[in-house]
C-alpha cells in the first residue's frame, strides 16, 4: 500500500531483521498496519518477500497484499519502534 503523498520513513534496522527472520522461517504473522485512509487494519499471513522500490521498503504477504514498511504498527504483538 504505497502512499505517494507521504515521504517514506525507514524503519528500525533491527526490526527489519525480525521481518526477514519471520519471512525465512515462514512464520504465520499477525500484522497490524495503517491503511491508505489512516485506519488500523490487521491481517494474518506469511511474509513472502521484502524489497525496495523507489527508495521505499515493502513486504509482500502470501495473500498478495503488499505493505509499505512505514505503515506497519506491529507484527506478532511486537510494536515497530517509534510507533505509538
Amino acid at each position: 500500500m504505497e502512499t505517494p503523498e507521504r515521504p517514506y520513513q525507514p524503519i528500525d534496522c533491527n526490526y527489519y531483521d525480525r521481518l526477514e527472520a519471520w519471512a525465512t522461517m515462514q512464520t504465520l504473522c499477525v500484522i497490524a498496519f495503517t491503511d491508505g485512509q489512516g485506519h488500523r487494519q490487521e491481517v494474518s499471513a506469511r511474509i513472502r518477500n521484502l524489497y525496495t522500490l523507489n527508495k521505499a521498503e515493502f513486504l509482500q504477504l502470501d495473500n498478495g497484499l503488499v505493505l509499505r514498511l512505514d505503515s506497519l504498527l506491529s507484527v506478532n504483538g511486537i510494536p515497530v519502534p517509534g510507533v505509538c
